[in-house]
């Protein structure tokens, strides 16, 4: 029986990052130095992870998505992801990365049972790629698209963080992306979220609105018309434009904030339980976990987050996490 927070809200998905780590430092969600290093003991092992998942999945958990930082810096990604697959009542299981490592672990993760992939990619001008990412190569994450269709790792949700001034001339280019060669393709409005370059005074003039968006898409490719997306059932709303393959998806906490139906938890690298993303409030389970906790302990550790889910977050009273950058938290 799947389980509910205090505003009748059923929680059945949980997003666990297994490592703060990434190979790429995003402006938005990365401090150009890093986040503050954690001793490797400090992060929660496969087995723990296992534990975990075994745990919440007796609860009414079933979705499951693994994240980072970048989740593929992480060695031997594919060994989780087969401890994970045969627990059951776990029937959904993916990933979210920035692409540049897929092409060498798209065929290791399917034969070990992953569904799919979510690919965060925000531009597709290789300069600029380098430029917000401080050092990508935009030619690697089209690779590893690549390989992860071909890997049959979808489908594919290209992530598209969209920041005025960055990549806002690049709308309708992405949304292209959406008819040949027919990616999904999902817009996001800016979260102020850690210590990212864009967090201070000012981020809000920085945001783009879905509906600002969609106008721009509709001024030069159609009308977009309402489409369903077959997996993943998280806070997206689809459109497909006349003769697409693919889907052009909104996700607007700003605008449009979709607390009232967010269905998460999310597990930090380092063992913490976050009922809500835009709030810094945690429950510890690395502590419980290497004290002995049995199953039930760490049960009650997850009704206790579940039972702290905020009934929205409270960004229009200008509170925004702090504690943490988004790459600590995963997204």
């Amino acid at each position: 029986m799947p389980f509910a927070d205090n505003h009748s809200r059923t929680i059945n998905y949980l997003r666990i990052s297994v490592t703060d780590r990434c190979n790429l430092r995003c402006r938005y969600c990365m401090p150009e130095d890093g986040v503050p290093w954690r001793p490797h003991g400090d992060i929660l092992r496969y087995e723990e992870i296992e534990q975990v998942v075994r745990a919440a999945a007796e609860l009414g958990i079933h979705k499951v998505r693994l994240t980072g930082g970048e989740p593929l810096v992480r060695p031997g990604l594919p060994d989780l992801v087969r401890m994970l697959v045969p627990i059951p009542g776990i029937d959904d299981l993916s990933m979210t990365t920035n692409g540049t490592l897929l092409a060498r672990f798209a065929d290791d993760l399917a034969d070990a049972g992953l569904d799919r992939v979510n690919v965060s990619l925000d531009t597709l001008r290789p300069d600029r790629f380098r430029h917000i990412t401080r050092c990508g190569d935009l030619d690697d994450v089209l690779r590893g698209i690549a390989a992860a269709r071909e890997a049959g790792l979808t489908p594919i949700k290209i992530n598209v963080v969209v920041v005025r001034g960055w990549n806002d001339d690049e709308i309708v280019d992405l949304a292209r992306k959406t008819v040949d060669p027919g990616w999904n393709v999902r817009f996001i409005e800016l979260m102020p979220i850690g210590s990212g370059g864009v967090v201070n005074d000012t981020w809000k003039k920085q945001v783009v609105i879905a509906d600002e968006i969609r106008e721009t898409i509709e001024a030069t490719l159609g009308k977009l018309r309402p489409a369903k997306m077959r997996a993943g059932g998280g806070p997206a709303r689809y459109y497909r434009l006349p003769g697409a393959n693919g889907t052009i998806g909104f996700i607007t906490p700003i605008s449009q904030h979709f607390c009232q139906h967010c269905n998460r938890i999310r597990l930090t690298a380092d063992g913490k339980l976050r009922p809500c993303l835009l709030s810094d409030v945690e429950i510890d389970l690395r502590v419980p976990l290497r004290s002995g906790a049995d199953r039930e302990t760490i049960q009650q550790l997850l009704r206790k987050a579940i039972e702290q889910k905020p009934l929205h977050h409270h960004l229009a009273e200008r509170q925004h996490p702090k504690k943490r950058a988004m790459s600590e938290i995963g997204g």
